[in-house]
């Protein structure tokens, strides 16, 4: 992407952010109860994008952050909030990028390029996925068909509706939070969250 067009994302996110609160973008969604996952979260895998499998197994014990992202939407500052987010909770939190294309085609990029944007703009260091497919349809990463369908999550069927939706699990692998693209990944109800110590099952 070109530096004019992201000073130019830059300069309106506030704005983009400000605007889309109130929608549907905005949401966030509980569980509830709550509710346990039929199929458990650490049977999961994802393929970085060095190649290396990364087996959730591994995440036990802290939350994990699941955002499907893009380098060309008004809303990739949010790698920026990311990253910021993943420091300051470096002992108890994991933030995993899920690359994706699926909305207005805003990630043409390979791996490798998302990479390279990722950490010369934003300093990103923290996990990125090989780009894939996170919204319902025959070819949807493994990982976002469990975090949008209930058989397999316990309680969710929100698929992201744009780029930057964010999942929340916590430390004994539970689904507990959907928040909206809308949402940032600094504010109070996100951060809030995370303080909170997740109830063990």
């Amino acid at each position: 992407m070109s530096s004019f067009r992201q000073k130019l994302l830059k300069a309106l996110y506030p704005l983009i952010m400000k605007l889309s609160k109130s929608g549907s973008k905005g949401k966030v969604l509980r569980n509830e109860k709550p509710v346990s996952a039929p199929v458990p979260f650490y049977n999961l895998a994802g393929q970085l994008n060095s190649g290396r499998q990364l087996n959730f197994d591994e995440l036990r014990g802290k939350k994990v952050l699941v955002v499907n992202t893009a380098s060309n939407c008004g809303y990739t500052n949010q790698y920026e909030e990311l990253q910021q987010l993943s420091e300051q909770f470096a002992d108890q939190l994991v933030v995993l990028g899920f690359p994706a294309n699926d909305f207005a085609e805003q990630e043409k990029a390979d791996d490798k390029t998302i990479e390279q944007f990722c950490q010369v703009n934003f300093g990103v260091s923290f996990p990125l996925m090989k780009k894939s497919v996170v919204v319902k349809k025959g070819e949807q990463n493994p990982v976002y068909q469990w975090l949008s369908n209930a058989r397999q999550n316990g309680w969710n069927e929100q698929a992201p509706d744009w780029n930057f939706s964010k999942y929340l699990i916590s430390e004994d692998g539970r689904l507990t939070h959907y928040f909206g693209p809308a949402v940032s990944p600094l504010s109070d109800t996100v951060i809030n969250t995370i303080k909170t110590p997740g109830q063990k099952s």
